[in-house]
């Protein structure tokens, strides 16, 4: 069984929840995707009731301050573990050359040289390329260019210990490039800026991002069984899962998550 704990579920810019990022857990080891804006992420992970110790492997997306930021905390909170050896093992970051230039040189003048002296040796940042796959532990990550209008940014594809398949797309919207990766599978992470009404107050488009409905629409033609929507706007919290779920099922006729911030779904 799989399972993903969504850490943040937010855009940018939110105060009433966090920014998106998440927590894949699978039978034999885990994996965490981004890691927010700032050192909320310690907020999250308490109230997850994540141990620091049970993320070895991390995988971020770009260099967007919303995804980077709190990577930096990450590593400030666990170089010191490792050297009191309350951390065993290594801390792998996996990302494309942009992302791991970003954080080497964040953690170069952000952070203490003594705690810095972890990375290259028990932290190592792994550059990964479109198109490779690489096994951490008991699942096949793929990673791709999403084709961003913006900046570099990678997703990947997970083949899943049981055999199904989970897309995270990023927070960019799907490109025709990525079909290969998205048509048919079990589960696709997608973003969703705000619902189509409120594209005038949000402007989505400008902002190279989708509508719940346009995601709806795009798994549907790609024959998606399964949709979990992030990466919103936070002021309409307490109604999003509802009216998020209802916009994209107007195209959408499978199974679809929105889900608020340290909500776990089962895959």
């Amino acid at each position: 069984m799989t399972q993903v704990t969504m850490l943040g579920t937010g855009n940018a810019m939110c105060t009433r929840c966090y920014n998106t990022c998440f927590f894949m857990k699978t039978p034999d080891g885990t994996l965490m995707v981004d890691a927010g804006g700032g050192n909320g992420i310690f907020r999250q992970l308490f109230r997850a009731d994540i141990d620091y110790t049970q993320i070895h492997d991390l995988f971020v997306t770009h260099v967007h301050t919303d995804h980077v930021m709190g990577v930096v905390w990450l590593i400030r909170k666990i170089s010191p573990m490792m050297y009191r050896g309350k951390y065993s093992g290594t801390f792998t970051i996996y990302c494309h050359d942009e992302v791991a230039h970003c954080i080497e040189e964040m953690c170069r003048l952000m952070i203490p040289a003594k705690i810095c002296r972890a990375i290259g040796d028990t932290i190592i940042i792994k550059v990964v390329e479109d198109g490779e796959t690489v096994r951490i532990n008991d699942v096949d990550v793929t990673f791709f260019d999403v084709a961003s209008d913006k900046t570099k940014q990678f997703g990947f594809k997970a083949v899943l210990p049981d055999g199904k398949t989970l897309v995270c797309h990023g927070d960019e919207p799907y490109h025709e490039r990525n079909e290969k990766y998205v048509k048919d599978c079990d589960w696709f992470m997608c973003e969703a800026f705000c619902l189509y009404k409120d594209r005038e107050q949000f402007r989505p488009y400008e902002k190279h991002h989708s509508t719940a409905i346009d995601a709806g629409r795009i798994a549907q033609e790609l024959g998606v069984k399964n949709l979990l929507l992030y990466h919103t706007e936070d002021t309409h919290l307490t109604t999003r899962r509802i009216t998020y779920t209802a916009e994209a099922a107007q195209h959408f006729t499978g199974r679809i998550e929105v889900p608020d911030d340290i909500e776990t779904v089962t895959l």
